[in-house]
């Protein structure tokens, strides 16, 4: 097999010397130990400037002293043009304070012309020395570069970066941004040398609660995000954000590491959101009483009014009757179909008035007024609705009767038009202080896309109602086919605290 050439060593050598010779005895000791040279011989300030300029170097040797330079002229080229290279003396006559000197100012060795066995393991070990200088430098740079990008974004950020440890339990900053000042209108340095300017302006529950989440984090491992309010001298209350992730240091402490943000304009709007979503359920409800005693207003004039003058007609009708003679077949046939009529009448007129505010309802309570509505729900439609099991005892305020009611009756009306049922099965029972209303049909059921569609008012009208008094109603399909709405309300007190005993 032929044999492989191993490839030898480069070098790149500035030497430094008057004495074409020396130089050639030099290179000689190089390429005697494997390398391949390349060099440049330089003996004067302009020369070393341009070779160092106009090429690069591994390594430069210089004589102590030349007719027109020095080394110590060239060590102050090479480092005013901030070339760090190995840069060893080699010299013929030197003495020891000379060459002390010299390593002072910046040399990395010095060398006697007459034993130069050390200068290729010098310069070996300087060139590895060079390097990790380099590889050093390079990853000064890097962390300055990584500082740098940190600080601007930090600085940047729409809050304050910050660290923090538990001291004692209690939190302590150790570093704080620039954001500290637009945040807390204090400067960083401040809030790290006292920690207590820090957790002094904070609100005494929601310290006690930012404690609290701190120790579970320490405890379980986790991040932190909490919310509180920051008080200052002038009265002002700010809410603040804090989200941080926990690590440990060198020493194994634990530290949190994370932005505070403000966060007070989002918590107005929220709080003004609560107020409005309570001012129209607080509309809604006194709307809905307003309909109520409209309701009530017109049934009673149907029930009084109109169902007295419809008796009374009927009672005329009837003395009519009785007072003709018997041939008149016509007339009395007449005068029977006028009663039949006022019967009609009298049973619309009080359906309309159960509807619209059914006297049961108030009289005898919700389960009654639901069995009842139950009953006229199937003489009027013919679909069997059943009531198979009513807590009679369970009692709830008069505004969640009505509304349970209202939803019940327009539960009933969905399933007429929509279902195609055959069959309707109501409940009523107490569960976990609420009240609960069933209504199970089986029909064709109902799609989770249902719901939500644009114009499904009458079951988004449920869910709000029921919900503007605290209570919900599910609707959904049942596991044997056809469609379950629930109605949850609260229980009145005393009813709430007999069901859980």
């Amino acid at each position: 097999m032929p044999e492989q050439t191993i490839a030898q060593p480069q070098l790149r050598l500035l030497i430094v010397e008057d004495s074409e010779d020396d130089a050639m005895l030099l290179l000689q000791r190089f390429r005697s130990a494997g390398y391949t040279v390349q060099y440049q011989r330089v003996d004067n300030d302009p020369d070393m400037r341009d070779a160092l300029q106009s090429s690069a170097w591994d390594a430069v040797l210089s004589d102590h002293r030349m007719p027109s330079f020095d080394a110590n002229a060239a060590l102050t080229l090479m480092q005013s043009l901030n070339c760090d290279l190995p840069f060893i003396i080699v010299s013929g006559v030197i003495d020891e304070e000379t060459a002390i000197a010299a390593m002072r100012a910046g040399a990395h060795d010095y060398l006697s012309k007459d034993k130069l066995d050390r200068l290729v393991p010098a310069v070996e070990r300087e060139l590895r020395e060079a390097s990790n200088r380099a590889e050093r430098r390079t990853a000064q740079e890097a962390v300055r570069d990584s500082e740098a990008r940190y600080r601007t974004i930090a600085t940047n950020l729409p809050g304050m970066v910050f660290q923090l440890r538990l001291d004692k339990d209690q939190p302590v900053l150790t570093y704080a941004s620039e954001g500290c000042t637009l945040l807390l209108d204090l400067d960083p340095e401040q809030v790290c040398a006292d920690a207590s300017l820090f957790t002094r302006m904070i609100e005494a529950d929601d310290r006690a609660r930012l404690e609290a989440a701190l120790l579970r984090s320490r405890r379980d491992d986790s991040t932190v995000n909490w919310d509180g309010r920051i008080r200052f001298a002038s009265g002002e209350i700010k809410w603040i954000n804090m989200r941080a992730a926990l690590r440990h240091d060198a020493a194994g402490e634990r530290l949190w590491e994370g932005i505070m943000s403000n966060v007070t304009h989002s918590k107005r709007t929220e709080a003004e959101l609560r107020d409005s979503r309570e001012q129209l359920r607080e509309l809604q409800l006194h709307l809905e009483r307003v309909r109520e005693e409209e309701r009530e207003r017109i049934a009673r004039d149907i029930h009084d009014v109109l169902g007295g003058n419809l008796v009374a007609i009927k009672i005329e009708a009837s003395l009519l009757e009785a007072k003709l003679e018997s041939d008149p077949q016509a007339l009395r046939a007449r005068v029977r179909s006028i009663a039949q009529l006022t019967d009609d009448a009298i049973s619309t007129s009080g359906r309309v008035a159960r509807e619209l505010r059914p006297g049961i309802l108030k009289e005898f309570g919700l389960p009654a007024a639901v069995e009842c509505q139950a009953e006229d729900f199937s003489q009027r439609t013919g679909l069997p609705c059943h009531c198979v099991e009513m807590d009679y005892d369970a009692q709830v305020t008069e505004d969640a009767s009505i509304a349970m009611f209202r939803v019940f009756q327009e539960a009933l009306t969905n399933i007429a038009k929509h279902a195609r049922a055959s069959y309707i099965e109501v409940s009523m029972s107490r569960e976990g202080g609420t009240l609960l209303l069933r209504i199970r049909d089986d029909g064709r059921g109902i799609e989770p896309g249902d719901l939500n569609k644009p114009k499904s008012f009458g079951l988004r009208g449920m869910r709000e109602r029921m919900a503007s008094l605290g209570g919900s109603a599910q609707i959904g399909p049942c596991a044997e086919g056809g469609t379950e709405i629930v109605l949850r309300t609260p229980l009145l007190q005393e009813t709430a605290s007999e069901s859980s005993h």
